[in-house]
């Protein structure tokens, strides 16, 4: 190996790889991580020092989608620039109406995982996000495609409120059980896990009938479902920078469907003691912004520190959003030979999640996008 052969980039300070893992030092070379001294360091090497996490993971987002519905490439991107900015590196796309499979093809924009659309009913969503199926018996054969079009995920609404019934209005389930139990095995035929917007406690029995393998928001998750989801081994993300909005959804629905704003608001109070519980219970915690829709996208730090407050341990946290939600996506930590997709920090987040906030330097895919 000659010199100008060498590592373009050598990482030291404290290099976490995983649980009880780290290493001291770690070079990049040709886009990939070495953790083996080179003979030759390389003449142009940038040598950076700090603790160093694998690439941060937000599994639940929403590249090229806006208030309205889909929003233009430029604005999908400007949106996949501001999460990669703040650490992300890897993103899973928990449903867009916009076709994002170029964004694969992008080496300086994070790597997605795509769920292809939301599949949804009539008039029981938000209104351009999804695809709405006039006939519920259509789900299987919906869940079919889209499991073939997208990244190995599909993305259902398991639960919304049902404006059909006036003032008694409420969450309510979306699929009968029978089609939903079909819709979950055909994916799982696909090779495609299922992921399901849930927040009442009403619809989680039958995803628990059904086989899912992912549940979202999950605030309306009894004690009881606990342990069940825990044994399974079906994760949760609690997107808590969400569920801080259902204050303001009581707020403007409590004229017109008070029960509704009367479990919304409920939800919204006891959101930090549901988090709580469900890490209690060992469920998997993932990390996820619900960047998209109404919120911004790069807000990975605002998330982790929501859910230090709800209680889960910031090295938990910490975790969750890094090596532990790479793993879950089905991606690699920082090994031998692997993409170098790494974040450097001034300081040891575990001991101190506000440091999420100021990323040292970000490297993808062994170029250092953000620099030091």
């Amino acid at each position: 190996m000659s010199a100008l052969e060498g590592p373009s980039l050598h990482i030291r300070g404290r290099i976490l790889l995983g649980d009880d893992r780290e290493v001291s030092d770690l070079w990049v070379k040709d886009g990939h991580v070495t953790l083996t001294r080179p003979s030759a360091q390389g003449t142009n090497m940038v040598a950076i020092e700090g603790w160093v996490l694998p690439g941060l993971v937000d599994v639940h987002c929403h590249i090229g989608l806006g208030p309205d519905g889909a929003v233009d490439n430029s604005t999908a991107q400007a949106q996949a620039v501001a999460d990669r900015d703040s650490g992300v590196l890897l993103l899973r796309d928990a449903g867009s109406p916009l076709d994002t499979r170029w964004v694969r093809s992008r080496r300086d924009l994070p790597r997605i995982v795509r769920a292809g659309r939301h599949i949804a009913r009539p008039k029981r969503y938000l209104r351009n996000f999804g695809l709405e199926l006039d006939d519920v018996t259509q789900l299987p054969e919906v869940v079919r495609q889209e499991g073939r079009a997208g990244d190995g995920w599909v993305k259902l609404v398991g639960d919304w409120i049902d404006r059909d019934l006036g003032a008694d209005g409420d969450l309510r389930p979306l699929w009968p059980q029978d089609v939903l139990t079909e819709a979950v095995a055909v994916a799982h035929a696909e090779a495609a896990r299922v992921t399901v917007h849930a927040f009442s406690s009403e619809v989680i029995p039958s995803l628990l009938a059904a086989g899912v393998d992912c549940i979202e928001h999950g605030t309306g998750i009894h004690p009881d479902d606990m342990y069940t989801l825990s044994e399974r081994g079906i994760a949760v993300t609690p997107t808590l920078l969400q569920i801080a909005e259902f204050e303001n959804i009581a707020r403007q629905a409590e004229g017109k469907y008070p029960l509704f704003a009367s479990r919304m608001r409920d939800m919204h109070e006891r959101r930090y003691e549901q988090v709580r519980q469900l890490h209690e219970a060992g469920i998997q915690l993932l990390v996820g912004t619900d960047a998209g829709g109404t919120l911004g996208h790069g807000r990975i730090a605002d998330e982790c520190a929501e859910m230090v407050a709800a209680g889960v341990p910031t090295a938990d946290v910490v975790a969750a959003a890094s090596w532990q939600g790479r793993e879950f996506l089905g991606y690699g930590g920082l090994v031998e030979g692997s993409s170098a997709d790494l974040v450097v920090y001034p300081e040891d987040p575990r001991e101190n999640i506000e440091v999420l906030r100021h990323p040292k330097a970000v490297v993808l895919r062994g170029e250092l996008v953000s620099p030091v």
